[in-house]
């Protein structure tokens, strides 16, 4: 069993440790056909892309694309959410730029309002230690995100319930109607067995991804396999898998 595409790598660009040639390369070593390039929208104050830096990145990718005929190199941005009626950190201009839109919730984002802001970096970690009106807060986590992918033309949800607390059956029914994927993320537990099984009710397909912030992590999806063959996912429902379960 092993992934065809890694479409979640970060580079120097955001806070990874690596260049977008170094990622290819790694990706092309471990027999990889696809990798996406997809750094931290430039809604996060700390490490975010600055927005000029896309149209460097385009050039860089399309000129990489020409050098190596093996891979096929997709740029894209691990957009934030920064208001909770849906809005992330990208715009259109940017948006038409991209061949691959990730999206999902981070911490330190600069959200459009004060409230928006306290709401995603105070009441939500509040809420994974104290009972804090946990219902309204998944309720509202999860209202944003679904607002999000019927606005945008978001290709996969990062990490889904690992920042914010999220109903997962609800977010896996909005992204199947939309055609939207819920990654099993390598770096972070989610989704996890549990959320995975609860996502696996609906029809809702999925993609591994590293999210490699090295070039030698690029591909090394062992944890998200090990959560597959848990929860067993069947290998028809991931979009970047191939080999027998």
């Amino acid at each position: 069993m092993r992934i065809t595409a890694d479409y979640h790598t970060h580079t120097i660009y955001s806070h990874g440790k690596g260049t977008i040639r170094e990622n290819v390369e790694e990706a092309i070593k471990k027999g990889l056909k696809a990798i996406g390039i997809c750094d931290h929208g430039p809604g996060h104050f700390l490490y975010g892309i600055k927005r000029d830096k896309i149209y460097q990145m385009r050039k860089e990718v399309d000129r990489l694309n020409k050098e190596y005929k093996e891979i096929d190199i997709l740029l894209g941005v691990e957009a934030n959410i920064i208001g909770f009626d849906g809005t992330i950190d990208v715009d259109e201009e940017v948006i038409d730029m991209l061949d691959i839109l990730l999206l999902g919730f981070h911490y330190g984002v600069l959200f459009k309002s004060m409230g928006g802001y306290m709401f995603m970096n105070v009441v939500n970690p509040l809420s994974k230690l104290l009972p804090i009106c946990k219902d309204k807060v998944i309720e509202r986590n999860t209202a944003a995100i679904i607002k999000a992918i019927e606005r945008y033309p978001v290709d996969l949800i990062t990490h889904p319930g690992d920042k914010v607390r999220l109903n997962t059956k609800k977010v896996a029914e909005a992204a199947y109607k939309k055609g939207v994927a819920l990654e099993i993320n390598s770096k972070h537990n989610e989704l996890s067995v549990e959320n995975l099984k609860i996502a696996l009710e609906t029809q809702v397909e999925f993609c591994i991804s590293s999210d490699a912030h090295r070039p030698e992590d690029v591909g090394s999806v062992d944890e998200a396999i090990d959560r597959i063959i848990k929860a067993n996912v069947p290998l028809v429902r991931i979009k970047n898998i191939v080999g027998k379960q």
